[in-house]
């Protein structure tokens, strides 16, 4: 494919598919919007168990940034909530903050800059009417810079946990952002539940997909591992789980299992810690493998 042919994909991702067009892993490496370099890129996922603490919350991250940076990771991915997680939803409102004046946000930000890494990690704002908050996901550079956030689509309401209670919904799938590790794609935990998000972002030549999440201890037995390896296989791109575990409350306890998927569909990473102690994990992650993938099994739509 020439540089048109690529610049058509940019211009109408909405209306063009990665199907419209043959591709080699020699071509796809080389794509001019993917800028990270071919190869073995490591990266690292943290565990963790939130408390409705902020200072307490940065602290944890504070010693995984740093034992990222130690081990040469390029990113570091952390869980849905990372900021705090509330035992009500009116304590989760109260307690949210806007994004470029968070304490939490400032100083994930200076972490990232001192230790050149770049971090996704899952956080709340206020809604504009201060009613309810967003669900975030933030993409944080190496310089520091909030570079990408995406608002989660798909809310929780399960049980007696509704997250809708609090939570406004996003309001649509952004771009894929380009980083050091490649083209990654932002979504939250229930999203993984619905293939279509990640299948727009895999039409936009997404390498990487990520699902920061706080998933429920029944669900995740029974439906975690099925999830993460299902969007990997069929979007064919990297699937990076970081997740909540252990007790946060009196009423709450995440499963845990942070899980680092390949685009065959194979398990990389699964932490199974308990939430005692933040945990981190290091994969590395292989863009020329990601493209061999796509070259060897073309996903045409023959319907």
């Amino acid at each position: 494919m020439d540089i048109d042919g690529i610049e058509k994909i940019e211009e109408n991702k909405d209306s063009i598919t990665v199907d419209d067009f043959q591709f080699t892993t020699a071509t796809l490496l080389n794509l001019t919007p993917f800028r990270a370099e071919v190869g073995l890129q490591m990266q690292a996922i943290g565990q963790l168990c939130s408390t409705a603490s902020m200072t307490h919350n940065l602290s944890l991250c504070q010693t995984l940034i740093k034992k990222a940076s130690a081990a040469g990771a390029k990113a570091l991915f952390l869980p849905e909530a990372t900021d705090y997680i509330a035992s009500s939803p009116s304590e989760s409102i109260s307690l949210a903050q806007p994004m470029h004046s968070s304490p939490f946000v400032l100083g994930l930000r200076q972490a990232a800059k001192e230790a050149s890494l770049a971090i996704n990690v899952g956080i709340h704002v206020p809604a504009p009417d201060g009613k309810k908050l967003f669900n975030r996901s933030c993409w944080i550079d190496e310089q520091g810079e909030i570079k990408a956030y995406y608002d989660k689509l798909h809310l929780f309401d399960y049980g007696n946990l509704k997250e809708s209670n609090s939570v406004e919904k996003g309001k649509k799938i952004v771009p894929p952002v380009e980083t050091v590790l490649g083209r990654v794609g932002l979504l939250i935990c229930f999203d993984l539940r619905f293939p279509e998000p990640s299948l727009s972002l895999h039409r936009q030549l997404t390498q990487i997909l990520t699902y920061p999440s706080a998933f429920t201890v029944p669900t995740g037995i029974a439906h975690w591992e099925v999830l993460l390896r299902s969007r990997a296989i069929e979007s064919q791109a990297y699937v990076i789980a970081a997740a909540q575990v252990g007790a946060h409350n009196e009423k709450r306890t995440s499963y845990g299992h942070s899980m680092v998927v390949d685009p065959w569909g194979k398990v990389l990473l699964n932490l199974t810690g308990e939430g005692q102690e933040p945990e981190i994990g290091l994969v590395d992650i292989d863009l020329k493998y990601w493209g061999e993938i796509k070259e060897k099994m073309p996903l045409l739509r023959r319907t």
